[in-house]
């Protein structure tokens, strides 16, 4: 049994810890894509909408303890059968608090079978100056699978005039397709002044944010169109990059707003969505943009 944290990420327990566990298997019927979940508090799932129509299953995780702190650990499984499809994200941003010395722990695995297809689109994670956050993410897609996913961070809260000078942030996120390695995106962020000031490290920038879309080959138009939404982009405050993968696209973001990385990523998302679907895309309601 876990203890719900205060907003301020006070007063922690260390004694008392989340074990948090969520199991997602999406199976297709018919024509429509159905879940079937398993948690462990304090996650949750919440009930599956069908903006899209039944073939698209848009399923919300809920974290009922507000955050997250040292010596947490939360462990998603994601499961889709041959041709089901399914979009995930949650309903919050995620909370990492500080004043703790043990790391707070996400993995998680997603599989993917052929004709299938995920897209893993959580809200932005908020990593307290102090906090230490660790995540690592495998995913295993079939032949004719296709996974697209982003990770958002913002590492310190500015609001509050923190900076990203202490603590530390590792990830890991591995995707193999048809059975060979395709995409592996190892992260370590310790802060520190250097790291904060430096153009090679943070620039002052306390948003971070990677997309990528693994599936088939993108073509150079593809990967133009992508960039053009960013360079018509009004009052740009960020910096951005698109490159090829071995079989898909990536995305990278480095700036000051949450907002600004997010409605870029939903313009990269609404380009890439026709690669692998002819459904135009629909926002989560429970997005606030």
């Amino acid at each position: 049994m876990g203890i719900i944290y205060p907003a301020d990420g006070s007063q922690f327990s260390p004694e008392q810890a989340w074990q948090g566990r969520a199991t997602l298997t999406f199976r297709r019927r018919g024509d429509r894509t159905v879940p079937q979940a398993q948690t462990q508090a304090p996650l949750r799932v919440q009930r599956p909408f069908y903006p899209e129509g039944p073939t698209v299953c848009q399923s919300v995780l809920l974290h009922t303890a507000g955050g997250m702190v040292g010596g947490d650990r939360l462990n998603y499984d994601l499961q889709l059968e041959s041709g089901a499809r399914a979009l995930v994200t949650t309903a919050a941003a995620a909370k990492i608090y500080s004043d703790h010395p043990q790391p707070a722990q996400v993995e998680g695995k997603m599989r993917v079978a052929s004709g299938a297809c995920l897209e893993w689109l959580p809200q932005a994670a908020i990593v307290f100056e102090g906090a230490q956050y660790h995540q690592a993410w495998r995913v295993e897609l079939a032949a004719q699978a296709h996974w697209l996913g982003w990770d958002i961070l913002r590492l310190g809260r500015t609001a509050r005039g923190e900076r990203f000078c202490q603590g530390e942030v590792r990830s890991r996120f591995e995707v193999w397709h048809d059975g060979e390695l395709v995409w592996v995106d190892p992260q370590q962020l310790v802060g520190s002044d250097a790291l904060w000031h430096s153009p090679h490290g943070l620039k002052q920038c306390p948003v971070v944010g990677t997309l990528a879309w693994i599936g088939d080959q993108a073509d150079g138009e593809l990967v133009e169109a992508i960039r053009a939404t960013w360079e018509t982009w009004p009052n740009p405050q960020g910096e951005i990059g698109v490159t090829r993968l071995q079989r898909g696209l990536l995305c990278r973001y480095r700036g000051r707003s949450i907002s600004e990385v997010q409605r870029w990523f939903i313009q990269a998302w609404r380009l890439l969505r026709p690669q692998y679907s002819q459904d135009l895309i629909t926002l989560p309601r429970v997005w606030q943009l």
